[in-house]
């Protein structure tokens, strides 16, 4: 994680103009603006110090294991919707789990109920490019739709299969795979639940 993304996140999630923060950790709009920009990188100790204290937590740990994941956007547990990818929100990790997933993205629809993926979950996502067969992950078909499904692989055809038996599975042939493309771009870690 970069000082310009957690000083995002802190400003996000305190509610706080650019100039209340600035007076709370006692430095100039200035600096504030350089900090956003990511002009600045670090931090001299004496503004750690003020900055963990008045977020009540340790910066340096902050910064050395990226505890601070984006929700990126949607993907859809079902077919047809294009990826949107905007920062909806942030979510904090424990450092295990920092050093294992990317980011997370909001689900919508209903093809992974049986497994536990609901509406409005969000799923913690691994950055990789290819996955073991029976692995849930998300992929993006055409460039353009990303959905989430359990992968499966036989002979020359990925199946995307999904947790629900009213949605049928899709079949992808290597030349589909190749001329759409069909693209797997993240291994589901795990389910979140905020409802």
């Amino acid at each position: 994680m970069t000082l310009k993304d957690l000083i995002a996140y802190f400003k996000y999630t305190s509610n706080l103009s650019n100039s209340e923060f600035a007076h709370e950790i006692d430095v100039s709009l200035a600096t504030l603006s350089r900090w956003e920009s990511g002009e600045i990188k670090s931090l001299n100790t004496k503004t750690k110090e003020r900055l963990s204290e008045f977020l009540d937590i340790d910066i340096d740990e902050y910064l050395k294991y990226d505890l601070v994941k984006p929700i990126l956007g949607v993907v859809k547990a079902g077919y047809n919707l294009n990826a949107v990818e905007n920062i909806e929100d942030y979510v904090v990790v424990s450092s295990l789990d920092a050093k294992r997933g990317h980011y997370f993205l909001r689900v919508t629809g209903d093809s992974m109920i049986e497994d536990k993926i609901f509406p409005d979950s969000l799923i913690y996502v691994q950055e990789v490019d290819d996955v073991e067969s029976n692995t849930i992950a998300v992929v993006l078909i055409n460039g353009e739709e990303a959905t989430v499904k359990r992968v499966i692989k036989k002979d020359n055809t990925l199946i995307l299969e999904a947790g629900n038996p009213n949605v049928k599975p899709r079949y992808f042939s290597a030349a589909e795979i190749e001329d759409l493309p069909v693209k797997i771009i993240g291994k589901v870690l795990y389910t979140k639940h905020d409802f």
